[in-house]
């Protein structure tokens, strides 16, 4: 045990994809620092990101609850939190910290003392976005401000650089791109376009006559390379303010994001892959093993029920009862876990439900959605990890088998909480529009 509580910071990355980290094997050095940290650390090689998008997903995150139990499936939620659902934030003041959130303005996120924001969205003529240097300029006084209490601390990080719109400033731009993206001849950018509910949206953060679908991904992956650097610039003032051996940090996201995927232009809707992968990132040095990366399947309402483990704060919760599990076992049995599948959902662009296995994973549309994309999908993840081939008409016994095991584990989740899954509450339509980063970021604010 620490001589007093450790201080707890949460990097809670919105719209990060995992398989763009060089962490996590991508070929392009986007994430050196983080890399660093784990290395030097511990690292779940099978995080997912369940519920998407953004609120469900949250609120997983901070309450250890499910889908259900957060009654959270879409970004656009019906009520607040439920008042017997305990925050992290709420939770941890009982036990004498202090705790502030960057990155949501209100308190749909209850709990915390100390709510800051900063301007995490841009337009193609206001170029290049700050996001993580305006995070920063908010945070590092805070952080000061913190690390002079003799409280604990909690800090909650929502960065939103690799959320769309991808501007990234120089030399981040152009590190992984230099050509001329408005090259005649290209036509990767026709289909983007095409899709009518984004296409102003998207426009108008590119640059005007773009062709180029890979200078977009290369933006993307700029705003990492970025982010990660800025991200380095807080842990060093943590470093220099003498912390470090006090603090577990924490690195995750909220969902991954769809670049050029299966019709769902840079944006994070869908149940793919691309979508559903996060990173997950434990680092504390002499408390966390160095070097482990584990296989081990977790969620995000796994994330507060470890965290709390790791930081020998689980006496300070005794009855209060969590969905997820602590994954704190698993820095030392890597190739141990608690589950290989589980329910999947998303409510904003679509509204669909599903069930993933280390093999198979299939979804239900509850009503056509906006890509006119088929009803039923199944995909065999081992022969077809990029989810091209949908099998659900070749293999209706699978389709079965899947809905059975993801309709037992809603009735069993709905016996226990006493709630109704609500995504039957929703109706989307199929004339969803986007058309400006305004309207983005009002949809966005919390």
């Amino acid at each position: 045990m620490p001589k007093r509580m450790p201080n707890i910071v949460i990097f809670a990355i919105d719209s990060i994809r995992r398989d763009h980290m060089s962490c996590y094997g991508y070929p392009r050095l986007t994430t050196p620092y983080m890399d660093q940290l784990a290395a030097k650390g511990t690292l779940f090689e099978n995080a997912f990101s369940a519920y998407i998008p953004t609120t469900p997903a949250y609120s997983s995150m901070l309450t250890g609850a499910d889908v259900i139990n957060t009654q959270m499936p879409s970004l656009r939620p019906k009520g607040p939190l439920p008042k017997q659902l305990l925050t992290m934030p709420e939770l941890l003041r009982k036990d004498g910290y202090n705790t502030t959130c960057v990155g949501f303005g209100g308190e749909f996120y209850r709990g915390f003392n100390k709510y800051l924001n900063f301007e995490g969205w841009c337009s193609y003529e206001d170029r290049p976005a700050r996001k993580a240097e305006n995070m920063n300029e908010v945070t590092i006084p805070e952080l000061e401000r913190l690390s002079r209490s003799k409280k604990p601390f909690m800090l909650f990080l929502r960065h939103m650089d690799p959320h769309a719109p991808y501007l990234p400033p120089a030399p981040y731009d152009t590190m992984f791109y230099s050509k001329d993206p408005c090259a005649k001849g290209n036509k990767s950018m026709k289909p983007v376009f095409a899709f009518k509910p984004f296409a102003d949206f998207l426009a108008s953060w590119m640059p005007p006559g773009i062709t180029d679908k890979d200078y977009v991904i290369a933006q993307y992956d700029g705003e990492l390379a970025y982010m990660d650097a800025c991200i380095q610039r807080l842990i060093t003032r943590m470093e220099e303010l003498g912390i470090m051996d006090d603090t577990l940090i924490v690195i995750t996201g909220d969902h991954g994001e769809t670049l050029y995927d299966h019709d769902c232009y840079f944006d994070h809707h869908g149940l793919y892959e691309p979508t559903l992968v996060v990173p997950l990132i434990y680092y504390w040095p002499g408390k966390v093993p160095q070097g482990v990366r584990s296989d081990a399947y977790t969620l995000h309402e796994d994330l507060m029920p470890t965290i709390l483990d790791v930081c020998g704060l689980k006496r300070f919760v005794k009855g209060v009862k969590f969905d997820g599990k602590s994954n704190k076992r698993f820095f030392a049995e890597p190739d141990q876990t608690h589950r290989s599948e589980f329910y999947i959902s998303e409510c904003t662009w679509m509204r669909k439900q599903g069930w993933r296995t280390p093999i198979w994973k299939f979804w239900d549309a509850f009503e056509p959605d906006f890509h006119g994309k088929p009803p039923v999908e199944l995909y065999n993840l081992v022969e077809d990890p990029q989810e091209l081939n949908n099998l659900a008409d070749k293999e209706p016994r699978v389709v079965e088998m899947m809905r059975a095991r993801m309709n037992k584990w809603i009735k069993r989740r709905e016996h226990r909480t006493g709630k109704t899954s609500n995504i039957m509450n929703y109706e989307l339509g199929t004339d969803l529009y986007i058309g400006s980063i305004a309207t983005a970021k009002k949809l966005q604010a919390r």
